[in-house]
């Protein structure tokens, strides 16, 4: 066999078949490519501009556009693309989330993504501790259904919410509890796959004198291969003893440790060998692999050191005592987690002078058992997580550690605060909006645990030699030697792509002096593969590539990958000749470094915001969990508005095409500016592109309408109950969507004839006057709560004053939320300009605002400080609460004498208030009045505003809600309760009767189609 095999570039019959792009979403380059695939499979064949560019990149720094991408159904779809594109020489890439961080998922092939819809547990053996499951099934997903059988999955890679098994399969993944579970390739049992050629075969434990007779190296691509892992066995297992590194974390090359191991029992395993392999070997479809039993509970210790290298000293010594993880966390990471709000309250159980730390996990038979491991560690003279040793002399047994303080935590709460920490500075790492990012190039590195000191201290040196030291954190798996580091790198200088080669040249030196290896965990990609040639030397390379040419001869898996001609500063995400043109300037503060342009380039790709409501709860993606397509994630979002103002793709953002295809889905719930690891503010970045769409193009009838609400509402006011019955006409609702789009099926808002105002007039005014008030308010009433939602705006002033507030109310009611949730960036800016006159000298007096809508209270709160600046609008930000939260924050309640309450509700909180972490207050509140509340990890309702009031929009909207309808459903309460608007108005139009029925509410005044919002109830309480 030739050890230099040639790797052909993409090769399509009928060359002058091609087109260029015709600036529309269906432009196609390789038409006879697409209707020949299409006729073979039933799945999508999609080869338009945007998916291509949608699968463009990963999780890495690098970007790559696929010739197209197929979403095959079956076993079958997947031989037929690889069947035909291996008669054309076509290269096929099999991708499952994207999230892989060293660039293996893209490249210029056809793109097999299985998580559409070959994602399914087949079926689950209990007995055996077996799964059957296909390649696209998520790791959280499969361990989901595992729980209610004390199984899972064992290999935990972080991105485990989204990742799938067959990703898993491919890059040998493991995670924080390797030291317990080793990689992935230990659980394989058998894989289907698709070979080369199309050829669908079982890979699974094999007989030697069985592999033997079949094998011949001039028969079908199976008996090629057999001949090959003779030809390993027979004659290469000397030199693969010696240069594999003997390591539990090495993903480096292809799997022939293992082999040779396995030889050793008269049986090899060749589903194994496809472990690690990245695609580039065969195409896994299905695979059987074997589970571990859950845990019964866990203990934790954290450690704190004077420094890194005190730290990871000591990590042999916490190996003796036989931990599940033991992670490294430095002083970038507590500096960081110190000096960020959300992790405030965890980092100051961090001794000041700490630089460094150890969580060390444990897993037990019980509490006693657990309690026995971390004493052991450290001393039975720490209890909990609220006892602190702080010097030395508290430690009897001292002299087994560096550390100079410890804490413990057993209860599963106490152990999240320490996860929390663990985790905590990695998202802050990556939502940097400057040029220089932390590249993911030499984060993966393996060290045998005995040399990790020398390695951080020469590391650290070599990084200082290269002014990279800034911020280069050293952080991960310590237990097993593994370290990520990510220096501060600006791919678009060419002199950084110098030193990025440099430093990996350097790093891999040192591995190899250290037996280590390149690749701990994340792969070999684009990222690491040109240094495995120096890692394993010539012979163990081109063992390799005879591997990869025996399993794929025209090498059209995943080219260039483990074995092939990839360059590490090639195909860049950002490179020297990256340009950046928004085609606009933009109209709101973008405060973060590189202002705008920063927040289009922070997408690093992780694919959270493809996190399965499942298994992560939270916000974002709602329009994803609905539609489970690319193009609605916010990544997806994200890399098409950055590759349009790039001039990757041919639309500018205002254009129709891109308006249509790429924003349109965003509902505006700002969930990504919460659960984004880096923070990107999706909804923000669709306000700046609608503004400048509205300055080009105008706007529909239909956004102004909503946008002008306030102007409308006291028209509809003044005319009700009149003004209601227009909807009733017979075929005012079909009229109403062909002229305005506005869905037939839904009811708009009703108004009322007398507004909260005016109820608020004819009672005189507040009941608490100022010199017996505990504090004073300034209610400001929005749109909907004073025109046609009145119940919500009297509940909350009888709420404010049964808590001692005396209350006035604002003149204003249009809080500029509808004209920005629009586009209409001036009018809401005038809208807060002129609530902020009115408001600021009340503010500047000692008043407090409070809003009883959560949308309209993030207005002030937030949105506001995009519009102006100055000392007066940061003064009414500061200052202004969401009813429930204001009575929270102030423990208002501890003033009222509530009556008693038996209900139990399901609390739905806003999106917006969850964005900016302030949903939580209303379930403390309703708690302390006497409810019992399930407060529900929900996503986004799905009615979002005016969202579900389009016609075009409808269905994807109950699309949406289907998942809060069902956890509702599924939740022990016996009533609903959602302080938005929008929200009341979708579960209204819904029902959960099999909730509502059992309720006590029933024959109140909170008895009615729409649930009540949480001050409702707390007026519902109120003493009579």
């Amino acid at each position: 066999m030739s050890n230099q095999p040639v790797q052909r570039s993409t090769s399509i019959d009928d060359a002058d078949e091609r087109t260029n792009y015709d600036h529309t979403s269906d432009a196609i380059e390789h038409p006879r490519l697409v209707s020949e695939l299409r006729t073979r499979v039933d799945g999508d064949v999609r080869f338009d501009t945007y998916t291509r560019q949608l699968y463009a990149t990963d999780a890495s720094a690098y970007e790559a556009t696929p010739i197209g991408v197929v979403f095959p159904t079956s076993t079958d779809d997947v031989a037929a693309v690889v069947s035909y594109c291996a008669e054309r020489e076509i290269p096929v890439l099999p991708r499952g989330a994207g999230t892989s961080l060293a660039g293996q998922a893209v490249n210029e092939a056809v793109v097999l993504d299985f998580t559409r819809h070959m994602d399914a547990v087949v079926s689950v053996d209990v007995d055996a501790r077996r799964a059957q499951v296909q390649s696209g099934v998520v790791l959280g997903e499969l361990n989901r259904q595992l729980a209610s059988h004390g199984l899972k999955f064992a290999p935990d890679p972080a991105a485990g919410d989204r990742s799938v098994i067959g990703g898993a399969i491919g890059n040998n993944s493991t995670g924080a509890h390797s030291l317990k579970y080793g990689k992935t390739d230990a659980y394989v049992k058998e894989c289907e796959a698709v070979l080369a050629d199309g050829t669908v075969v079982t890979l699974g434990e094999t007989d030697l004198d069985e592999l033997r007779e079949q094998a011949d190296p001039d028969g079908t691509v199976l008996q090629r291969v057999y001949a090959e892992v003779a030809h390993i066995l027979d004659n290469e297992t000397d030199e693969i003893e010696e240069r594999f590194p003997d390591l539990k974390r090495n993903v480096s090359g292809y799997n022939l440790d293992v082999l040779v191991e396995e030889a050793e029992t008269g049986t090899v395993n060749l589903a194994r060998l496809l472990a690690g392999s990245e695609g580039t070997l065969a195409v896994i479809t299905e695979a059987e692999v074997s589970l571990e039993p859950v845990p019964e509970t866990k203990a934790v210790s954290l450690l704190f050191y004077d420094s890194v290298l005190d730290a990871v000293t000591d990590v042999q010594h916490v190996l003796k005592h036989d931990p599940a993880a033991v992670e490294l966390i430095d002083d970038v990471l507590i500096g960081l987690a110190r000096d960020t709000a959300e992790f405030e309250e965890i980092a100051a159980l961090v001794p000041e002078d700490a630089q460094a730390g150890l969580l060390v996990e444990f897993y037990a038979e019980d509490d006693t058992h657990g309690r026995a491991q971390t004493a052991g560690l450290l001393t039975d003279r720490v209890p909990d997580v609220d006892a602190r040793a702080t010097s030395p002399s508290e430690f009897p047994n001292i002299e087994q550690t560096y550390s100079f303080a410890g804490l413990e935590a057993h209860s599963e709460a106490d152990r999240e605060q320490f996860w929390k920490l663990r985790k905590a500075g990695l998202p802050i790492l990556l939502s940097r909006t400057s040029d220089e990012k932390h590249i993911s190039f030499i984060e993966d590195c393996a060290i045998p645990p005995e040399h990790l000191p020398e390695f951080v201290e020469r590391f650290q040196s070599l990084l200082t030699e290269k002014n990279r030291d800034v911020d280069a954190a050293f952080y991960a798996h310590a237990g097993p030697g593994v370290l990520h580091v990510r220096p501060l790198v600006n791919t678009k200088a060419a002199a950084d792509h110098r030193d990025m080669v440099d430093i990996a040249d350097a790093v891999t030196d040192m591995v190899v002096e250290f037996g280590g290896s390149v690749s701990g965990e994340h792969g070999d990609g684009r990222a690491r593969t040109q240094w495995n040639r120096k890692l394993y030397g010539e012979d163990v390379w081109n063992t390799f590539r005879n591997l990869k040419t025996a399993f794929d001869p025209d090498w059209i898996l995943n080219p260039g990958n483990v074995c092939g001609d990839h360059d590490m500063t090639e195909n860049l995400r950002y490179d020297d000749e990256y340009e950046y043109d928004a085609g606009f300037e933009p109209s709101l503060d973008w405060e973060n470094e590189n202002g705008m342009q920063g927040m289009v380039e922070l997408c690093h790709g992780c694919g959270g915001c493809r996190g399965s409501q499942q298994t992560s709860g939270g916000v974002m993606c709602p329009t994803y969990r609905a539609a489970d397509e690319e193009i609605t994630t916010t990544r997806g979002r994200a890399n098409l508005l950055r590759q349009a103002m790039s001039g990757d793709l041919p639309d500018d953002p205002t254009d129709d095409e891109f308006a249509e295809e790429v924003l349109d889905l965003c509902i505006g719930c700002k969930g990504c500016a919460r659960d984004c690891p880096s923070e990107v503010d999706m909804a923000k970045l669709k306000t700046e592109v609608m503004h400048a769409r509205h300055q080009e193009h105008g706007a529909s009838l239909r956004d102004k309408l909503f946008a002008n609400f306030d102007t409308l509402a006291p028209v509809g006011s003044a005319l009700a109950p009149i003004s209601n019955l227009a909807q009733s006409i017979p075929g005012a609702r079909a009229i109403a969507e062909k002229t305005l789009g506005i869905a037939r099926e839904q009811t708009l808002p009703s108004f009322r004839s007398e507004t909260v105002q005016d109820w608020f007039e004819a009672r005189g005014g507040s009941h608490v006057s100022e010199s017996d008030a505990e504090r004073m308010a300034i209610f400001f009433v929005d749109s909907y709560t004073n025109y046609s939602h009145t119940e919500v705006g009297k509940a909350t002033v009888r709420v404010l004053e049964a808590a001692d507030v005396h209350v006035r109310l604002a003149e204003r009611t249009d809080s500029g939320r509808p004209a920005l949730s629009k586009g209409f960036v001036e009018k809401s800016r005038d809208a807060i300009k002129s609530n902020v006159d009115e408001l600021y000298p009340h503010v500047r007096d000692g008043w407090d605002v409070v809003l009883a809508e959560p949308s309209d209270a993030v207005m002030f709160q937030s949105d506001a400080l995009d519009l102006l600046s100055g000392k007066a609008v940061e003064s009414v930000a500061a200052n202004t609460y969401g009813v429930c939260e204001y009575i929270d924050i102030f423990r208002l309640d501890e003033n009222v004498d509530w009556a008693p309450v038996t209900e139990s509700v399901a609390y739905h909180g806003h999106c917006h208030q969850k964005a900016v972490k302030k949903d939580h207050h209303a379930v403390g509140v309703l708690r302390r009045a006497g409810y019992n509340v399930d407060p529900l990890d929900s996503g986004c309702c799905g009615m979002a505003g005016s969202f579900g009031y389009e016609a075009e929009h409808y269905a994807l909207s109950k699309s949406i809600g289907e998942i809060l309808f069902e956890q509702i459903e599924t939740s022990d309460a016996t009533a609903v309760t959602a302080p938005g608007t929008s929200c009341r108005t979708q579960l209204g139009d819904e029902r959960i009767d099999a909730v509502t029925a059992k309720s006590s509410l029933t024959g109140t005044d909170l008895d009615r189609e729409e649930p009540p919002t949480p001050v409702e109830l707390l007026d519902h309480c109120l003493p009579t």
